[in-house]
């Protein structure tokens, strides 16, 4: 029962670079830099830095407490409390959804990467020239707009969009995008062959070198001509907008930091009993912010020359998403002494974050299904053949997003999977194990973890105590509804395509079916029980052994007095 010592971490340098693996992704760099700029520059990090200490703190902070002390993954860890079993399964769902797109991305950079040893860059007017796509640097596209180069490369070369007429129409499997999206299966399959032994390595070289990039990018973009223009328009506070970036900022926490979606629990799940769980929270989570930040200097002091070059505003040359990464900086590198040196080391920088980000997720599902069925773990060979299975599926599940059309299934994927589903689940975490397994033992389960706790330790537990009582369910409460509304009003849309009602509806359905998942298993969990004790059972923690055996090690302990115990006798 439990983790043995080969499925540990070999260290806990291991798990924190697999953490921060996980969390500075690629949204540190193509989206919190973007948001900084629209929402009011240097403003938006006083609800950012707030948003962060009131909810992704907390969450954090409960996610890893929740696997580092049960020993278990998204699913088998909810022994502590049966009843909220369907949170583990949403997780779970999630995980598939960012999985099955996330590597898409991947393949995108894999492609960018390989075509950066071209010179000039394929990307460059100069190259679009010799194939008669390029005037000028930009080339019409039928619609009276002017396309650039890198737009040109991006939409027509690459994606095969301008094939496609919508979701109803994906066309063909462009087959370099095909090629690519398998090359990059098989390397996350090597990679998690021996799990975390074999992944735990890994991250030695994906986690640390996209910070020497960031380093060597903000260092050549200061040099630049222009860069500061692009600092400036970054930076520049707009307290107008202070109170209009408030969901901006949450929303920006609560994805950067990849809570609720299992990755977090499942690599906290094999740390020993007695790490220091607080301080790699605060490690981890405030490492991550500050990445965020920092990234913005590399990304916009090159946006910044780029304007310059081009005698345009900062804002004509800003984008965020995809379209930072794959567009507007690729053409701001082409613009560069050493263009393709540049490219190649920006790309690589983003396929190690995408990487790692996508490490975490796998490790969710894969350690969820190997909790489930422990008979996988003592055969090696059954659990890399479960192993290569799992990533056979998700490629043929993805090959729908490398076909013509396949941007617009990726935009709605990217869309919902992480939409509403993934702020109920986290919200019912919050509430179930604040009301139901009760905040003062789970308070009381962290300090138990950490051996020797310093004074200080006990203060903070009461911060943390406060915040998953009141502050974050205020909060996450605040986001889901701000979610609904914005939802409500707004279209769905890439490029000049309006997404149909019915495909509204799938990406709804997408996100509804991962928080269902809480209402029916907690309805089995009710069902199983019976006699009077029908509404308590289910909260306290299973007696049965299995893979996490802290839950009912404590035996009697667990079932004195707590909050949800005195909740129930005095309704």
């Amino acid at each position: 029962h439990g983790r043995s010592r080969s499925e540990q971490w070999g260290g806990k340098y291991e798990f924190l670079l697999s953490c921060m693996g996980y969390c500075v992704g690629l949204g540190n760099v193509w989206r919190f830099p973007y948001l900084c700029y629209r929402n009011g520059g240097g403003v938006f990090l006083i609800p950012y830095f707030i948003m962060l200490f009131f909810t992704g703190v907390p969450l954090f902070l409960m996610e890893l407490s929740l696997g580092q002390y049960g020993a278990a993954g998204p699913i088998m860890v909810w022994k502590c409390c049966p009843l909220l079993k369907g949170i583990g399964i949403g997780m779970l769902c999630v995980s598939t959804l960012v999985c099955l797109y996330y590597n898409v991305i991947i393949a995108w950079t894999f492609y960018y990467l390989g075509s950066s040893f071209q010179s000039p860059l394929p990307w460059s007017c100069d190259a679009l020239a010799n194939a008669g796509l390029c005037g000028n640097n930009t080339a019409g596209n039928g619609s009276g707009r002017v396309l650039s180069p890198s737009e040109i490369f991006w939409n027509e070369r690459v994606l095969g969009v301008v094939n496609s007429e919508g979701l109803h129409d994906p066309g063909p499997v462009r087959w370099p995008l095909a090629l690519c999206l398998l090359a990059a299966w098989i390397l996350i399959f090597l990679c998690m062959l021996k799990g975390i032994r074999s992944s735990g390595k890994v991250v030695y070289v994906t986690a640390t070198f996209p910070y020497l990039v960031l380093i060597v990018l903000v260092i050549r973009g200061a040099t630049l001509e222009g860069s500061l223009q692009g600092v400036a328009f970054y930076l520049t506070p707009d307290w107008e907008r202070l109170s209009n970036v408030w969901n901006d900022a949450a929303s920006q926490i609560f994805y950067s930091l990849g809570i609720g979606v299992g990755g977090l629990l499942s690599m906290a799940s094999y740390n020993k009993f007695d790490n220091n769980v607080i301080r790699d929270t605060l490690i981890i989570t405030i490492g991550n912010c500050s990445t965020s930040f920092f990234a913005g200097f590399a990304i916009f002091s090159i946006l910044g020359h780029m304007a310059w070059k081009k005698g345009v505003p900062v804002a004509e040359v800003a984008d965020t998403g995809p379209g930072l990464a794959f567009v507007a900086y690729p053409e701001a590198l082409a613009l560069l002494p050493g263009s393709v040196f540049w490219s190649i080391l920006f790309f690589l920088m983003l396929f190690m974050l995408g990487i790692d980000t996508l490490f975490g997720n796998m490790e969710g599902i894969t350690t969820a299904v190997l909790d489930e069925f422990p008979q996988l773990r003592l055969n090696t060979f059954h659990k890399s053949l479960f192993l290569a299975a799992l990533c056979f599926c998700f490629y043929l599940m993805g090959l729908l997003l490398v076909t013509d059309g396949g941007i617009y299934w990726f935009t709605l994927i990217d869309s919902f999977s992480t939409s509403f589903g993934l702020i109920i689940i986290a919200l019912f975490m919050c509430l179930g194990i604040s009301f139901f397994y009760g905040v003062n033992q789970f308070c009381q389960d962290i300090l138990d973890m950490i051996c020797h706790c310093p004074p200080w330790c006990s203060k903070v537990v009461l911060y943390f105590k406060a915040c998953w009582m009141f502050f974050t369910p205020f909060l996450l409460l605040f986001i889901l509804t701000y979610i609904f509304i914005e939802m409500y009003n707004t279209t769905l849309h890439y490029g000049p395509y309006v997404y149909p009602r019915w495909g509204k509806a799938l990406g709804v359905c997408m996100a509804t079916v991962s928080c269902l998942q809480i209402l029916i298993w907690a309805i089995v969990a009710i069902s199983k029980e019976t006699g009077t004790l029908k509404e308590v059972r289910p909260t306290t923690p299973a007696a049965a052994g299995g893979p996490a055996p802290r839950w009912s090690r404590r035996g009697s302990r667990l079932r004195s007095p707590s909050l949800s115990q005195t909740w129930i006798s005095t309704r």
